[in-house]
C-alpha cells in the first residue's frame, strides 16, 4: 500500500485514525497501540504476504537482543555484535546475494546461478533503525523496552516504507504521553494540509516530471544537447518531488496521530556547497551514516588522510545502501570526493559568489544522479555525452537567422523533437525550479501555519486535483528502492 492510493487515502487512514483514538478515549490504551502495531503490519503486508513472517522475525530478534543490552553485563558487547551481524546478514542475503554472484561470476569467470530472491520492503531502512537501537541500548540511552511499544516504534506505518531512520528516544516518549492519546483537531488541520500538499508534489508534480525522465533514459537511443539536459533535470525534480512528497505524506499521517517525524527533508536544492546539500537530503540517514559509521571508524580524529578515507568509506557504504550496483558505488564515491574537495576548498579561505556557489552545486547534484538513475553504464554515457554536446546541438529555427555558424553538430529544428508536451516541458521545469528554491518546506509551513478560509480552499483545491491524478503511476522513488519488483536495480 503506498500513500497516493485510493485504499489508503479513504480506507486505511481513516479507518485507523478512529479506531486508534476510539479506543484511547475508552482508556484501551494497550488495545490501541497493539491495534495500531497491526494496523501498520498490515499496511506493509498490503502487496505480499510473504514479508510480515520476516519483518516479524527481525523485531522479535532484535527485541530480544535489547533485552540482554538493557542488563549491566560485561558480555553486553558480544551481543551487540550479534545483533549487528544478525541484521546486516539478513539485509546482505536479501539484497545483495546476487549482486555478489554477479561479481564473482564476473571476476572469476564462473557461472553461479543467481538467486533471484525478492527484495523485502522496506529492509534497509527497518535494519538500519533496529541497529542504531541496539547500539542505542548499549550505550544506555533506552532504559526499558517493552515488545509492544518495540513493535510499534519499528512498524509505525507513516516511516516504515522509506524512513525517516528514526531513533527510540524521539518517538516513544510521543506515543507514552497521555495527551497524544486524545484527537488534538490543530495537529488534524496540519496533518491534511500537509499530507495534501506532499500528494500534490507527487501526483502532480513528480509524476509529470517521471514521463520525460523516463522516455530519456529508458526510451531514446541517443539525446542532443537540450534533449539530455531535458532529461536529468526532469530526473532531479523527479526524484526531488517524490522523496519530498512522500516525507510531506509521513509527516501528515502521523500527526494526525499526534505524533512529530524527525526533520528528513530541508530543500536541500536550496545548498550552496556539498556539505550543505546533505545536510538537507534524507537527513536521518545523513545521521546514521555519520553516527554509526563514520564517527566509529575514527571521524577526523586522526590526522587528515584518515578523516579523507573514513568520509569515502561513509559515501561508498551509502551509495551501496541505496541499492546493490556499481552505478549506485559510484554514486557514492562522486559525493565523497566532493565533500573532500569542499573541506580542501575552505582551508583556501576562499569564497564563491553565492549564486555561482549555487548553481555549481546544483548541476553538480543534477549530473551525479544520472548514475542513481540509470540501468546501466551505457545508458549513463548516453545522457552525459548527450548533455555536453557530443551527440549533437539542435537550437530553435528562430535563431537560425542569428547564428554564425551550424554544422554537423549544430542544427536548427525542433528542440524537443522526440518528445511530446514540447510546450509543457519548459514550463514545468521552471515550476519544478521555482517551488525547489523559492517556496517553504513543510517544517517551514508547520511553524508558519495560520488556519484562514483561503488556505482551506486552497488545500481542499489541490487535494481534489490530486485525488483526480491517483490513477497515473503512483510509485515513489525512494518507495521502489525497497521493492524489487518496481526496481531497475535492486534497492533500498
Amino acid at each position: 500500500m503506498i500513500f497516493s492510493s485510493y485504499e489508503f487515502i479513504f480506507i486505511f487512514l481513516p479507518v485507523t485514525f478512529f479506531v486508534y483514538f476510539y479506543l484511547n478515549k475508552n482508556k484501551f490504551t494497550k488495545i490501541a497501540t497493539g491495534f495500531l502495531a497491526l494496523a501498520s503490519l498490515f499496511f506493509y503486508s498490503w502487496w505480499n504476504l510473504i514479508y510480515l513472517p520476516l519483518i516479524l522475525i527481525s523485531v522479535l530478534v532484535n527485541y530480544l537482543i535489547s533485552l540482554y543490552l538493557l542488563k549491566p553485563s560485561k558480555k553486553n558487547k558480544s551481543f551487540l555484535i550479534i545483533g549487528i551481524i544478525f541484521n546486516l546478514s539478513l539485509l546482505g542475503y536479501f539484497k545483495y546475494s546476487d549482486f555478489f554472484i554477479q561479481n564473482v561470476n564476473v571476476v572469476f569467470n564462473t557461472s553461479y546461478s543467481l538467486l533471484y530472491l525478492t527484495l523485502p520492503l522496506a529492509i534497509s531502512f527497518f535494519t538500519f533503525q533496529q541497529i542504531a537501537f541496539l547500539v542505542d541500548s548499549y550505550k544506555g540511552y533506552v532504559k526499558k523496552n517493552k515488545f509492544l511499544n518495540y513493535l510499534v516504534f519499528v512498524t509505525f506505518f507513516p516511516q516504515l516504507i522509506a524512513g525517516p531512520i528514526v531513533h527510540h528516544k524521539e518517538m516513544m516518549p510521543q506515543f507514552s504521553e497521555s495527551v497524544n492519546k486524545s484527537i488534538i483537531y490543530k495537529n488534524v488541520y496540519l496533518g491534511f494540509f500537509i499530507f495534501s500538499i506532499g500528494l500534490f508534489k507527487k501526483v502532480v508534480l513528480a509524476d509529470s516530471f517521471a514521463i520525460w525522465a523516463s522516455y530519456g533514459f529508458d526510451v531514446m537511443d541517443q539525446l542532443s544537447l537540450i534533449e539530455a539536459w531535458v532529461t536529468s533535470l526532469s530526473y532531479t525534480f523527479q526524484l526531488y518531488f517524490d522523496f519530498s512528497g512522500y516525507t510531506d505524506m509521513a509527516i501528515g499521517a502521523a500527526l494526525l496521530f499526534n505524533i512529530k517525524l524527525p526533520l528528513n527533508f530541508n530543500s536541500p536544492y536550496k545548498s550552496k556547497n556539498i556539505r550543505d546539500f546533505w545536510t538537507r537530503w534524507h537527513i536521518t540517514l545523513s545521521r546514521f551514516l555519520r553516527d554509526y559509521i563514520y564517527i566509529p571508524l575514527g571521524g577526523n580524529q586522526d590526522g587528515n588522510f584518515k578523516m579523507y578515507s573514513n568520509i569515502l568509506i561513509t559515501f561508498l557504504i551509502g551509495g551501496l545502501w541505496h541499492g546493490a550496483a556499481w552505478t549506485f558505488i559510484f554514486w557514492g564515491f562522486l559525493h565523497a570526493i566532493a565533500i573532500i574537495i569542499h573541506r580542501l576548498w575552505i582551508i583556501t579561505g576562499i569564497s564563491l559568489n553565492r549564486v555561482f556557489a549555487w548553481f555549481l552545486t546544483f548541476n553538480f547534484i543534477n549530473i551525479t544522479w544520472i548514475f542513481f538513475r540509470v540501468e546501466t553504464w551505457e545508458d549513463a554515457f548516453k545522457i552525459l555525452k548527450g548533455m555536453f554536446g557530443f551527440s549533437g546541438i539542435v537550437l530553435p529555427n528562430m535563431l537560425q537567422n542569428y547564428a554564425v555558424f551550424s554544422g554537423k553538430q549544430v542544427l536548427f529544428g525542433e528542440v524537443y523533437e522526440n518528445f511530446n508536451y514540447d510546450n509543457e516541458i519548459t514550463f514545468w521545469l521552471l515550476i519544478g525550479l521555482c517551488m525547489c528554491l523559492f517556496f517553504k518546506n513543510s517544517y517551514q509551513v508547520i511553524n508558519s501555519y495560520q488556519p484562514s478560509n483561503k488556505i482551506v480552499t486552497f488545500i481542499v483545491i489541490i487535494f481534489l486535483i490530486s485525488i483526480m491524478n491517483l490513477d497515473k503511476n503512483a510509485e515513489f522513488i525512494y518507495f521502489n528502492f525497497s521493492y524489487s519488483v518496481f526496481c531497475r536495480k535492486t534497492s533500498i
